[in-house]
């Protein structure tokens, strides 16, 4: 099974694997960054939206968006 987005628990880091969505959303998720190799860290995934630093920036996403991030094994 894949790990996605929404599996990490804060703090841990990740990189992008591929981004398994709609043509709509994979793009919204390119344009925010989120392309191949693209490394990020965790910074809350409690309730609501999952927080992650990435390219130095805060992105905030919800569950369902987070889960079509595919990352890296």
């Amino acid at each position: 099974m894949s790990k996605n987005l929404s599996m990490l628990s804060k703090g841990q880091k990740g990189k992008v694997r591929t981004v398994k969505a709609g043509k709509t959303a994979t793009k919204r998720l390119y344009e925010l960054g989120f392309n191949t190799g693209a490394a990020f860290t965790v910074i809350k995934n409690d309730n609501g939206p999952i927080i992650v630093s990435l390219h130095g920036n805060k992105v905030a996403l919800g569950r369902g968006l987070a889960s079509k991030v595919l990352l890296e094994a």
